[in-house]
C-alpha cells in the first residue's frame, strides 16, 4: 500500500529486520538507553537469553540508573559465559555506583587478567578501584562539631549541638 497515510506495520514476509543487538548498540552509543533497552529486548525475543543480549541488558539498565537490575542481569550474563570481559567491566561500574569498592576492585582485576590488559577503559577502571579502597578508611573523618546531652525533666534528654 504506498499510497497509505499510515506508517509501514513490522517488516514485510521475506524480509530480513535488523538485528536488536546492533540497534541497540547504535542507540546506547547516541545516548538513547531506554530505546537500546527496547532493542536489547527484541534481541531476547530473536536471540534468546544469551551472554550477549544479558549483558547488554545490563549495561542499558546501568545507564538508566538501575543498577539492582544491571546487577542481576550482569551476574546472569556471567554465569552463561564467565570469559566475557564486558559484562565483568560493567559490573565492576555497577559495583562502584553502589558502593562495593572491596568487590569492584575484584570484578575489574578479573576483567583485566580476561582482557590480558589490553583495555585502557578497564585499566582505568581497575586503577579508580584500587584508589578509591586505598583512600578509603575504616575510621571516619574527624568531626569538629561537639554534642551534649541536656536533661528536660524528670526523664527527657535531648542531643544538643555546640557547633
Amino acid at each position: 500500500m504506498p499510497d497509505s497515510p499510515f506508517a509501514p506495520s513490522g517488516v514485510k514476509a521475506g524480509e530480513d529486520s535488523v538485528d536488536g543487538l546492533i540497534v541497540g548498540h547504535r542507540l546506547m552509543e547516541s545516548g538513547e538507553y531506554e530505546l537500546a533497552l527496547k532493542a536489547y529486548y527484541r534481541a531476547a525475543a530473536e536471540h534468546g537469553m544469551n551472554v550477549d543480549v544479558l549483558s547488554a541488558l545490563g549495561s542499558a539498565n546501568l545507564k538508566l540508573g538501575r543498577l539492582g537490575q544491571a546487577e542481576d542481569l550482569l551476574r546472569q550474563a556471567l554465569k552463561v559465559d564467565e570469559t566475557f570481559v564486558p559484562a565483568w567491566n560493567n559490573l565492576g561500574v555497577v559495583l562502584m555506583e553502589q558502593g562495593k569498592i572491596g568487590e569492584a576492585e575484584r570484578v575489574f582485576h578479573t576483567a583485566y587478567a580476561l582482557d590480558s590488559g589490553e583495555s585502557a577503559e578497564i585499566r582505568e577502571n581497575l586503577l579508580l578501584a584500587i584508589a578509591k579502597l586505598d583512600s578509603s578508611s575504616y575510621v571516619e573523618e574527624e568531626d569538629n562539631s561537639t554534642f551534649a546531652l541536656v536533661r528536660r525533666g524528670q526523664s527527657e534528654y535531648v542531643l544538643l549541638s555546640t557547633q
